[in-house]
């Protein structure tokens, strides 16, 4: 499976924050806000990732990631020239998928919660049709949202509802097999002239081959497209960071855990990095990761 981050973009409600900077470029508490969604798809286990932003910000990524091999990651790069819709994405990213499977996430979005992994893990093994996440949220209408039967069946699928039928909205994140390509090659633009992923998605529901997966209480998903809710997010970071002593979307410590980095490589990033205290975090961890590696080894 591959992965496309979108990062593109006008960001205009977060103007003036984003009239010289692209908004996934922005902190985020402690680091870029593209790590956020970067990570995930790291935990997934997706090493192939492509990242897709207008042409006058694709540098400063290029010089951010580089081409991924420091996070043991193959990092590729694309233009979108215009907001065209998210689904564009699969039009733009063709010739990266081939013929893969792919994910698809969006680079102002940040998920949290025990047991992630295992959602991911679980969203990428589905061999046929799509999966995309839903989560219950006060206020719907910004979202698209997802509409349930009696016996809690998805429905249909609703793009920004004026009258929401239900609370349940579609996050920022989906996995598709390969029909995905040519689902949205197909698409046509809609009243917003965007070409939208609800469609893709209702395209798979009519197939019966989607797959919603409820996100409960025990998870947290934030999108950070306004001033508050970019505040908001980075109340959140700095809170379970400091109470927790670990931190969100470390995408060095995500690299070693999931083995796509030897220790020794790690050790001269956390290096690389001196003196900050991202740097003593990196060290710090490696002091606790190292010993179970050498007994693991040993048993």
């Amino acid at each position: 499976m591959k992965g496309i981050i979108l990062a593109g973009g006008t960001g205009t409600r977060l103007y003036p924050l984003t009239k010289v900077i692209n908004k996934q470029l922005l902190p985020v508490y402690d680091k870029p806000m593209i790590y956020y969604p970067l990570s995930i798809l790291m935990l997934a286990g997706i090493r192939e990732i492509l990242i897709i932003s207008s042409p006058e910000f694709l540098p400063y990524y290029k010089k951010l990631f580089s081409n991924g091999s420091g996070l043991g990651l193959k990092i590729k790069y694309a233009e979108q020239e215009e907001p065209n819709g998210l689904a564009e994405s699969f039009i733009i990213g063709r010739k990266f998928v081939g013929s893969d499977s792919v994910a698809l996430i969006l680079g102002d979005n940040i998920f949290f919660g025990q047991g992630i992994s295992g959602l991911l893990k679980n969203a990428r093994e589905q061999s046929v049709g799509a999966s995309v996440f839903a989560y219950w949220v006060a206020d719907p209408r910004p979202y698209g949202i997802a509409v349930l039967d009696e016996d809690k069946n998805v429905i249909s699928l609703e793009e920004k509802p004026k009258e929401p039928q239900s609370n349940w909205a579609v996050t920022g994140l989906y996995f598709y097999d390969n029909q995905v390509l040519d689902i949205a090659a197909n698409l046509e633009k809609s009243k917003r002239g965007e070409l939208e992923i609800t469609d893709i998605n209702n395209t798979y529901l009519a197939r019966g081959e989607l797959q919603v997966k409820f996100m409960g209480r025990g998870y947290a998903w934030l999108d950070t497209g306004t001033h508050e809710a970019l505040l908001q997010a980075s109340q959140f970071v700095e809170t379970i960071e400091a109470r927790q002593g670990f931190k969100i979307a470390c995408i060095e410590e995500v690299a070693l855990r999931m083995e796509f980095i030897s220790v020794a490589k790690f050790k001269k990033m956390s290096k690389q990095m001196d003196p900050s205290t991202y740097s003593e975090y990196l060290k710090r961890i490696v002091s606790e990761f190292e010993p179970k590696i050498k007994k693991r080894k040993l048993n």
